[in-house]
């Protein structure tokens, strides 16, 4: 399969789930990163009239709110700019702080500003009757590389099946701005964050191992206890096997 047709099958999944479930449209957090921009304009072609990008920052960089921006205007994607700076500052002045780190990247808090923006998008979702769409592809939900509840809680992911790797080339098909494609991958949580460096492997060691099954023992064995120590991420809450 080519990649045009490769988007082609794409769009008409996203119209068909959308439609399945009787509703207008889709809503995306637009964040400035190479996935979301991909599904943004994957998103903006299956339904035109249809589609709304939200940009959220939270002490984000301004790069990824002028990137963001780049790919709405390419692509005349309406949006929507909510800054949830004071938001987050409320709810860390009633929380307890993490005791056991320091510094911007606590998770804890982190994984905040993640969920904070799920809120956003589900309002606008209620309001429109649209669908959320999520932006995770195979190497991060694998891995179990994403917030749950957060950048997990959506109602469909369109690039789910595809790794990072060819999310890129995907990108390059799309005519996403260049400097979008080449930046590293960042969730864009603090000051120098990088998905490489938290995961403390590269994302192209990894596509070759869920592709190819190619890895060290080392290798594979890092990404086998990640992907169960993080299973519980990709599945429904348990309920008891039981009958009362």
């Amino acid at each position: 399969m080519n990649t045009e047709q490769i988007v082609d099958k794409m769009v008409s999944w996203i119209q068909d789930k959308v439609r399945a479930i009787g509703c207008k449209g889709v809503v995306l957090g637009m964040s400035g990163g190479l996935d979301s921009s991909v599904v943004s304009v994957l998103c903006k072609y299956a339904f035109p009239q249809g589609i709304l990008g939200v940009l959220m920052p939270c002490y984000s960089l301004p790069e990824d709110k002028d990137h963001a921006m780049a790919v709405a205007d390419r692509f005349s994607i309406p949006t929507e700019v909510i800054t949830l700076d004071s938001v987050f500052d409320a709810l860390r002045t009633v929380l307890p702080p993490d005791a056991e780190s320091s510094g911007t990247n606590q998770l804890a808090e982190v994984n905040l500003k993640v969920r904070l923006r799920m809120i956003v998008l589900y309002y606008y979702a209620n309001k429109k009757s649209y669908l959320v769409v999520g932006s995770s592809n195979r190497s991060e939900l694998t891995t179990g590389y994403f917030t749950k509840h957060g950048d997990g809680g959506v109602d469909i992911m369109p690039i789910g099946n595809l790794v990072k790797e060819q999310v890129r080339e995907l990108a390059g098909f799309l005519k996403i701005p260049q400097e979008i494609i080449d930046k590293p991958p960042s969730a864009g949580l603090w000051q120098g964050q990088t998905d490489e460096d938290e995961l403390g492997f590269s994302y192209r060691e990894l596509d070759r191992y869920l592709l190819n099954g190619e890895a060290t023992t080392d290798f594979r064995e890092k990404i086998d206890s990640r992907i169960i120590a993080n299973k519980h991420k990709l599945q429904p809450p348990p309920i008891p096997d039981f009958q009362v």
